[in-house]
Formats: structure tokens, C-alpha cells, sequence
């Protein structure tokens, strides 16, 4: 026996016998098993909560253990994306708390500056819940050069799609023989005023267009008028339109004298004259430091015009395209499940005739943001990503290290059920407590359903960070209107049943607060 061996021995034979099981041992492990079943009570009631918020949306992931120093990741997707085009781009989304990553990062934020639905179609097959993307599925049906011209719509000219409308075209040109005509593609490349008779009648993929032959001139240029367009929402369908500014490109040569085969006179092209070099608005711009769209309207009252109906005209266009081409767009998105993944931001280009009155030209997927030509766009370049990216909730007031919520808390303080409930008197009523069959009762709460409950939380949050963006579907209403409007009637029967309720609660919350009315 060694000598530790006999240590021990003694050392055991010295010390008190104790009870092998003694009481105390037991309340540790009854404390124990009592804590651990709470937890798992409260984890469950937790999961619960989550799952009922959240539903319609996909699982709400809580991070945890991630480093604070970490940032949200944004993935640019296009060609030489590094070659000066989006530097504007990413210069806010960096101010706004992001870093940007690749494909093959934990991205938050995807930015595809050319459509991203074909190549990179089975990443947004599985989109996590927090990831967003700046396209729309099937926004083609309104920037495709082609199919927006042939959408027979009030401020649109007319058009016909080549080979298929030769005939109907013909018939036109004989009733209208004193009408001019350009034929455009999809690239918007190589148009050209020319005869009838000059027309290539048999090329696929073109389109013939009915040229605007009287265009209001400033300081005797031609010019356009782009449009900052922002899709929030497809079904029910919610349009903003950047309300701070405009892009005005002026021709770089005077219209007259009229020279078809001078096409700088009548066309815009990348060199285009800035508002700044123009004779009648250089005041207003510079010297008075006002925005390109309050230049012109400066210089359109100045006329004793009336810019206030321009822009009506514009707004309404806008809304007849999407509105028009929404069960298109609502079926290409129907294979992505929630389309609360995507927004996007077009430029509609308008040009004014002498009367005032408003034609669409096109809409811009991806418009230019580079500043390359004229360093003086930055700053509108900029405030129309960052008002886009606030609306479209990824510039955010509540910071951490990705998109994604660490809690149901997190997004209740921003928006919770309360914030959406409207109506209160309607869903009080006898006609609401009985059942959820009218209209009117669908916004209350006992109607709602999951999806539409949170269709209604975006649509607030969306306001509240609308910086300097408009709504104009479903549009703003004045409080007298929003007051005087009877019932349902003024909800046309061919709206569906989303865009009618989202109309119906806009309503409601302006009689709430006139915070929400125009």
C-alpha cells in the first residue's frame, strides 16, 4: 500500500459520516427540473407569439450570438458593377449601416441593376423572410419598350407592334395622313421621324409610335420629364412617386427650324442639355437654389400656366399603366409565394405638348444614377435611393447587424395591431359583430386575416418613412372627401377585393388623423 494510498485513508477515517443523499441535494434538483420547465414554457410561448405575428410572412428569425460590429450586407448584381455607374448606389447604402458582399455572402439586400429573374431565378425561389430585392417579377410588362407602347391608354400614343398591327396601322395612316411617326425597339435605339412610306413594316420586335409634332418649348428646345416611380406592394398594389424632384433633360439643338434627319433637335439622348444651361429656368435653379421640378414650375406660372395639372396628368398616368398591367404582374409574381420580398423604382419619361397636355414616353427599368455626364445630378441621384430604400423599409430607424428582427417587440414598437385599427364606430356596429361579409367590416379587427394584417402594417410603416415620396394608389384623400364619401360605392366593382380594402383603410386612417389625408 502506497503512501498516499494510507493519506487517504486517514483523512477519510478523520472526517464525520455524512449522509449519502442529503435534503439539500434534493431541492437543487427540484429547483432545477422547476426551471427547466418553465423555460421550456416560455420558449414555447414565445415560438406561439412569433408564429401568429409573423404568419403569412415566413418564420421570424431571432439572431443570436451574432457581433455587434457586424453590418448588413447588400449584393450588387449586374455588369463592370464596379466601373463608376452605382457608385451613387452604394455610397448610401453605406452611410445607411451596410457593407457590401457577393453572392455568396449572408446578404440582406439584393440590388440587381440588370433583371435578376431568369439568372438568378432559384436564389429567389428561397428567399429568407428579411431579404429583399429591387425588382418586381414581370415588371417587363411595363419598362418592355414594346409592350408598353402597344398598352392602349390615355397618355400614351398610339402604337402598333410590327409585323403584327401593319394592317391596322395602314388604316390609321389614312385617316390621320398629316400624323408623323417614329419606330422605336426595345433598346430605344436609332429613332428616327420618317414617312409612312420609309417605315421598316416587316422587322420583329419594333414598334411604330405616333410622334408628339407639337412640343411645348423652353427657350425653344424640346425636352422631357422623368418620373421617380417606387413599387411597394403588387397585390394589394401601393405607388409612390419621389416627390422632391424630377430629372428635366432639354435637346441639345432648338427644335426649330424642324429638321427630321436632325434627330438632337427632337430626341434626348445621353447628351443632353442640363437645366442649369437653359436661359429661362438658370434663375430659378441657380441663382434662387430651387429644384429642377420647382424651376419649371416657376417658369411655367410665369406663363400663367397651371404646373398643378401636369402633374395630375402625370399621376394619373401612372397609375392607368400599373393598374392596367397589375393581373400581369400579379400572376409572375404568383410562383414567389409573398411578394413582400420585392420593391422596385422606374423612371417614367413624359413630354409635354403646347396644350399642356401630358404623353408617356417609356418606362426605365434600372435608370441611369451616375452623375458621370453631370456631376450636379449627385444629389438627386442620391435622395432617390435613399428616399426608395426608406421606403421600402431597408433604411431603418432600428440598427443592428442584419435586416432580419431579433423579436416580435422589435417590430410591435414600429408597428403593432393597434397602429392599423380604423373604423372603430363601423366595427362596433351590429352589421360588423355578426360577421365579416361586407366590405366595410373586412379592415376591423376580428376580420382581418393574418396576411391582410400585415399587408396593413407595411402599408403604415411605409407611410411613416415615406421622407419625401407621395402616395398615389390608393391615392391621398382630403378629409372632406374621405368624409363625404358614401358607403363603398366609390370603389369601382372591377377592383379587387385587396386594392379595395387597402382603399378602404386609407380612408380610414385619414378620418383618423389628417396626418394621412392631402
Amino acid at each position: 500500500m502506497g503512501y498516499m494510498d494510507q493519506f487517504q485513508r486517514q483523512k477519510h477515517s478523520m472526517l464525520p459520516n455524512r449522509p449519502r443523499n442529503p435534503p439539500i441535494l434534493y431541492i437543487c434538483i427540484g429547483v432545477l427540473v422547476v426551471g427547466i420547465v418553465f423555460t421550456v414554457i416560455n420558449v414555447y410561448e414565445l415560438q406561439k407569439l412569433q408564429r401568429n405575428h409573423f404568419e403569412g410572412h415566413g418564420p421570424l428569425t431571432v439572431v443570436e450570438g451574432k457581433e455587434e460590429s457586424l453590418k448588413p450586407v447588400y449584393w450588387i448584381y449586374g455588369k463592370k458593377i464596379d466601373g463608376g455607374y452605382l457608385k451613387h448606389v452604394m455610397a448610401v447604402f453605406e452611410r445607411i449601416g451596410f457593407v457590401r458582399g457577393d453572392e455568396s455572402s449572408e446578404w440582406d439586400v439584393l440590388w440587381a441593376h440588370d433583371y435578376p429573374f431568369i439568372k438568378l431565378a432559384s436564389k429567389l425561389s428561397n428567399l429568407k423572410p428579411h431579404q429583399k430585392v429591387n425588382h418586381l417579377p414581370g415588371s417587363g410588362w411595363i419598362t418592355n419598350k414594346v409592350e408598353l407602347a402597344k398598352t392602349a391608354l390615355t397618355h400614351i400614343p398610339p402604337a402598333f407592334k410590327i409585323p403584327d398591327d401593319r394592317e391596322r396601322l395602314l388604316k390609321h395612316v389614312k385617316i390621320y395622313p398629316e400624323k408623323m411617326w417614329v419606330q422605336k425597339n426595345s433598346n430605344h435605339r436609332g429613332i428616327k421621324i420618317e414617312k409612312i412610306t420609309d417605315l421598316d413594316l416587316k422587322t420583329e420586335g419594333t414598334f411604330v409610335q405616333e410622334y408628339i409634332s407639337n412640343p411645348l418649348l423652353i427657350d425653344g428646345r424640346k425636352f422631357d420629364i422623368g418620373v421617380y416611380t417606387i413599387v411597394t406592394s403588387i397585390n394589394p398594389l401601393r405607388l409612390y412617386y419621389y416627390n422632391g424632384d424630377v430629372l428635366l433633360r432639354f435637346c441639345p439643338q432648338d427644335y426649330n427650324p424642324f429638321n427630321a434627319s436632325d434627330v438632337k433637335r427632337y430626341v434626348v439622348g445621353d447628351d443632353y442639355t442640363p437645366v442649369w444651361q437653359m436661359p429661362s429656368l438658370k434663375y430659378y435653379y441657380t441663382d434662387l437654389g430651387n429644384t429642377f421640378k420647382d424651376s419649371l414650375n416657376s417658369y411655367l406660372r410665369s406663363l400663367g400656366s397651371e404646373p398643378e395639372k401636369l402633374w395630375q396628368q402625370i399621376e394619373d398616368s401612372i397609375v392607368e399603366v400599373f393598374t392596367a398591367k397589375e393581373k400581369l404582374l400579379t400572376q409572375s409574381a404568383a410562383k414567389y409565394g409573398t411578394t413582400r420580398h420585392f420593391f422596385e423604382m422606374m423612371r417614367f419619361d413624359f413630354v409635354v405638348d403646347e396644350n399642356m397636355n401630358v404623353f408617356l414616353m417609356e418606362a426605365n427599368m434600372s435608370p441611369n444614377l451616375s452623375s458621370a455626364h453631370f456631376s450636379s445630378n449627385k444629389l438627386l441621384y442620391e435622395q432617390v435611393v435613399f428616399n426608395l430604400l426608406s421606403i421600402a423599409g431597408v433604411a431603418r430607424r432600428v440598427h443592428h447587424d442584419s435586416l432580419q428582427l431579433r423579436s416580435a417587440d422589435e417590430f410591435n414598437m414600429q408597428v403593432s395591431d393597434k397602429d392599423i385599427q380604423v373604423f372603430a364606430d363601423v366595427c362596433n356596429s351590429q352589421d360588423c359583430r355578426n360577421g365579416c361579409e361586407l366590405l366595410k367590416c373586412k379592415v376591423c379587427r376580428s376580420c382581418l386575416t393574418l396576411d391582410a394584417r400585415m399587408h396593413l402594417k407595411y402599408a403604415f410603416l411605409e407611410q411613416t418613412n415615406s421622407v419625401t415620396c407621395k402616395r398615389i394608389y390608393p391615392p391621398l384623400l382630403t378629409h372632406k372627401d374621405a368624409t363625404s364619401l358614401v358607403a363603398d360605392s366609390w370603389l369601382p366593382d372591377k377592383m379587387s377585393s385587396a386594392n379595395k380594402m387597402m382603399h378602404l383603410w386609407f380612408r380610414g386612417k385619414c378620418l383618423q388623423d389628417r396626418q394621412w389625408c392631402s
